[in-house]
């Protein structure tokens, strides 16, 4: 069975799309409606902004999801997913690629929910911090332990672990995860503590555009972040959507019940090529591809 799965925050690039928009007269004209819709040029920032501009999540949000979006949109009826699944923003560009959100309608949210999160870390100092060659069990106990707030936040493969929350708290837990012996525990350079408590007024705001929007049913199940199950129904993958700005990203887990369901193949859709590397080492009997266009 073909998974196709799509990357969130850090894949993106200068000069990210350019090709599409050069050799596809539907990715021109979507990138041309995407311009309207921000009420900015995306698309000059794209193709020839700096790496600092790219940084920045109100336009790193939607970047890649045009990406993902547009080049899962140009690959035409070869385009045949059996499961789907997103890496955090990667689970919008999953559900206009599986027909559960029109594409302007999710770069609408994709947009809200940068600038609600932007929002959310402007309201107190906080950080993310990846921790590495230590099981899952004792950075949870450690940060349960922690003073303040610091929770996990990505699974993102065995022994490769993100943790978020206040600055205070993620040094404090990075000094006790290096004394229980991982390799590395390391804070990254983010602009706040996503998939936290910390979250939480982005989360209010987003709540309220999600109900707003017609979410059809999909073409194929989406393996979401929350409860990392495959989810066909409307009302549950907005709920899930909502949750997932202050719960876990369970990638580990998505991959391992993706399998379990019968995936063999998993594609990944946009820019880079992180989530390939990542199923490898929660699978390594899974193949892995990037879309490969005529």
């Amino acid at each position: 069975m073909k998974a196709y799965i799509f990357p969130g925050q850090g894949a993106q690039f200068v000069g990210m799309g350019l090709d599409l928009y050069e050799k596809y007269p539907l990715a021109q004209k979507m990138f041309e409606t995407a311009n309207e819709i921000l009420d900015f040029s995306i698309t000059d920032l794209m193709f020839e902004g700096t790496p600092e501009d790219l940084k920045e999540t109100k336009v790193t949000q939607p970047a890649i999801f045009l990406h993902s979006v547009i080049m899962s949109k140009v690959m035409g009826s070869s385009f045949k997913p059996d499961m789907v699944a997103g890496h955090s923003l990667g689970e919008f560009s999953a559900l206009v690629a599986n027909g559960t959100l029109d594409f302007e309608d999710g770069l609408k949210l994709v947009f809200q929910r940068a600038m609600a999160m932007q929002k959310a870390c402007d309201l107190k100092p906080s950080t993310m911090a990846a921790v590495l060659g230590l099981d899952d069990a004792i950075v949870e106990k450690i940060c349960a332990e922690t003073p303040g707030i610091v929770v996990p936040a990505n699974y993102n493969c065995p022994g490769q672990l993100v943790i978020s929350g206040e600055v205070e708290a993620i040094n404090i837990a990075c000094e006790k995860l290096k004394e229980a012996g991982a390799r590395r525990a390391l804070v990254l350079p983010v602009g706040g503590a996503f998939h936290s408590p910390l979250m939480e007024p982005a989360r209010e705001e987003l709540e309220a555009a999600i109900k707003n929007t017609v979410f059809k049913t999909p073409s194929c199940a989406i393996y979401q972040n929350v409860t990392t199950t495959a989810v066909k129904d409307p009302e549950a993958i907005k709920a899930n959507l909502i949750a997932q700005l202050t719960a876990p990203v369970k990638w580990t887990q998505s991959v391992q019940q993706m399998v379990a369901d019968g995936a063999t193949l998993f594609t990944e859709v946009g820019p880079g090529k992180v989530l390939q590397g990542l199923v490898k080492k929660i699978h390594p009997a899974a193949e892995t591809m990037s879309v490969e266009l005529s």
